[in-house]
C-alpha cells in the first residue's frame, strides 16, 4: 500500500535532508539579502530568512530538493549506473540536468527568480560555493538547488515589495 505523505511531513523531510547535507538556512538568507539589498532599503535578514522558509513550504521546491539530494547521495555511494554515475560524480559541465531541475522549480517565482538563479549559478556565492567546492561529498544537484531556494526567496521579496509599493500608490491594503 502506498503511503500518502501530507504537506507537513514533506516539509519536515525536506528540512531534515537539507540539514543532513550541511545546508544552513541562515546562509541562504544571507545570499537572498545580497541579491535584494540594493532594491529594498528596508530589507532585513529576518525578512530574508522568512522568505527562505516560505519557499521551502512549496511542494514543487520540496520535490526538486528531495530528488536532487537523492541523486547526489546515490552517486556518493556509487549506486548509479554508467554513464550517469560518472556524470553526476564529476559534475560534468555539459550535464545540465542539475540546473534544469533547479530552473524548473524556480518557475513559480517569476522572471526575477529565474534571472537570479542564472546569476547565482555562475557566481556561486556563499553556501552555494561551499557546496560546489566541498570535497568528500557530491553536491552536483544540491548547489544548484540552494541557488534555486535563494533565487526564489529573492523573487518572492521583490514581488512583495512591488505589491507594497503598488498598494501605497493606490491607497489600498495589501
Amino acid at each position: 500500500m502506498t503511503k500518502i505523505i501530507n504537506s507537513k511531513e514533506l516539509e519536515e523531510a525536506t528540512l531534515v535532508k537539507l540539514t543532513e547535507r550541511g545546508v544552513d538556512l541562515e546562509k541562504i538568507a544571507e545570499i537572498v539579502y545580497l541579491m535584494q539589498k540594493n532594491y529594498n532599503p528596508n530589507l532585513t535578514h529576518e525578512l530574508c530568512l522568512d522568505s527562505v522558509k516560505n519557499v521551502l513550504k512549496k511542494r514543487e521546491i520540496q520535490h526538486a530538493i528531495l530528488v536532487g539530494i537523492e541523486l547526489d547521495v546515490l552517486a556518493e555511494r556509487g549506486a548509479l549506473s554508467e554513464p550517469l554515475q560518472s556524470l553526476i560524480q564529476e559534475d560534468e559541465s555539459l550535464f545540465g540536468c542539475d540546473e534544469t531541475l533547479a530552473l524548473g522549480a524556480s518557475f513559480g517565482y517569476g522572471s526575477i527568480a529565474i534571472m537570479t538563479l542564472g546569476h547565482l549559478d555562475k557566481q556561486k556565492i556563499g553556501q552555494i560555493k561551499e557546496l560546489d567546492t566541498k570535497s568528500g561529498e557530491i553536491h552536483t544537484f544540491l548547489d544548484d538547488l540552494v541557488a534555486c531556494i535563494a533565487a526564489c526567496a529573492a523573487g518572492r521579496i521583490a514581488h512583495q515589495q512591488r505589491d507594497l509599493h503598488d498598494s501605497k500608490l493606490l491607497n489600498t491594503p495589501v
